[in-house]
């Protein structure tokens, strides 16, 4: 069979994927998950969502937490946490791990991560709650309190008490306790870009509400994950600026280049950009209130937004639990590894485009270090431009 007939075989064959996941366990008219009015049983949930890799949202699950009353009030949080020291999480716009335009030059995408501060937890509040012009200098800044390493435990261990230690049916189900629980607090400018995680997530909404866009493992092409060079912000306390540095070793992340939710000027650009996103199957869609829990299966693409309650804050908490990596990841990773018959995906191109890329990095970094583009003479300078990395089609 000759390239171009594989490729579109292959192309109608993950399609066709597509659509099965859905009529055959998803559900393909309302693109809604399952919302349940109480917990099911450990049994229930084993077969009914876990083994089928079926997110659900369930209500009536934590309403005897204390959490729920208690962390309302401002003053018991800042009273529990007087002593505490948190990591405050700060970027220019709320969108940290997540794309953004390097400062040198508009047009390259690189994976930003967030300029990441200890402080004491009452100051960290007030900063999460004035985020947007938290310097107090006038330009943009966006706190967000999260830390994905257990910091629930740790960090704020002093709140654990209004919380279950895990979810009983969701850990008798699972055969395990949850290796970590997180805390969030943030307000409406913290977005969480398209990614995905391996484990079984618990999401219990405390105060606000989350809006999750969903896609299962099977879309992963829907995705575009492209590599991406790696950069942080870097935040000065005296000018209350941000900048945007490449970081050193040089290193690239596999993210997700679909964002769900394009500004006006970009939406016809993306749509021709990542047709099989905006053309495939539609994403589901769910907001989780306060007192309700998310399931996210595992490997499950999730883009997050909140909508914060009265004081300007979402609250939530997370138990993740670990995945098993059995058959089911063996067909993602053999899903992942299927590419579209493409000049873009040949070995000889990709090793040119990971070389160009290279070479592009050594001249931002040069900009970054006071060297100027006009270095370059006209057409090395346009071929460079024209070079630097974006997501790409397939």
């Amino acid at each position: 069979m000759c390239p171009e007939a594989m490729s579109t075989a292959t192309k109608l064959a993950i399609e066709n994927l597509w659509e099965e996941v859905r009529e055959l366990s998803l559900g393909s008219t309302t693109y809604q998950i399952d919302h349940l009015t109480s917990p099911p049983t450990p049994l229930q949930f084993l077969r009914d969502y876990i083994s089928p890799n079926k997110p659900c949202l369930i209500s009536n699950s934590v309403n005897h937490w204390p959490a729920l009353s208690r962390w309302s009030s401002t003053h018991y949080l800042k009273k529990t946490l007087s002593s505490s020291t948190v990591s405050v999480h700060l970027t220019p716009n709320g969108r940290a791990d997540s794309l953004t335009p390097h400062r040198d030059n508009s047009s390259s995408l690189v994976f930003a991560s967030a300029h990441v501060e200890k402080m004491p937890f009452p100051v960290a509040l007030e900063m999460v709650s004035q985020s947007d012009t938290c310097s107090g200098k006038g330009s943009n800044c966006v706190a967000y309190l999260q830390e994905q390493n257990d910091c629930f435990r740790n960090e704020y261990f002093d709140l654990s008490q209004d919380c279950d230690d895990h979810i009983p049916w969701a850990s008798e189900a699972l055969g395990c306790l949850p290796e970590a629980v997180n805390l969030w607090i943030g307000n409406e400018f913290s977005v969480t870009s398209f990614h995905k995680d391996h484990y079984e997530n618990l999401y219990a909404v405390i105060s606000g509400e989350k809006h999750f866009v969903l896609l299962p493992p099977t879309d992963v092409h829907r995705m575009y994950i492209r590599e991406y060079p790696s950069a942080q912000y870097h935040y000065s306390r005296d000018t209350g600026d941000f900048k945007l540095e490449l970081k050193e070793p040089k290193r690239y992340v596999p993210w997700c280049s679909v964002d769900p939710y394009p500004s006006f000027e970009e939406k016809g650009r993306d749509m021709s950009r990542f047709p099989l996103y905006y053309k495939g199957p539609k994403p589901f869609e769910v907001t989780v209130k306060a007192g309700q829990v998310l399931y996210l299966p595992s490997m499950w693409f999730h883009h997050v937004s909140q909508r914060p309650d009265s004081r300007g804050l979402t609250v939530a908490v997370n138990y993740w639990y670990d995945m098993r990596f059995d058959i089911k990841y063996a067909y993602f990773n053999f899903l992942q590894s299927i590419k579209y018959s493409s000049r873009s995906d040949s070995p000889s191109h990709q090793q040119e485009t990971l070389e160009q890329q290279e070479d592009d990095l050594d001249v931002i970094s040069s900009v970054q270090n006071g060297a100027a583009l006009e270095q370059l003479n006209d057409g090395e300078e346009e071929q460079f431009i024209n070079r630097l990395p974006h997501p790409c089609d397939i």
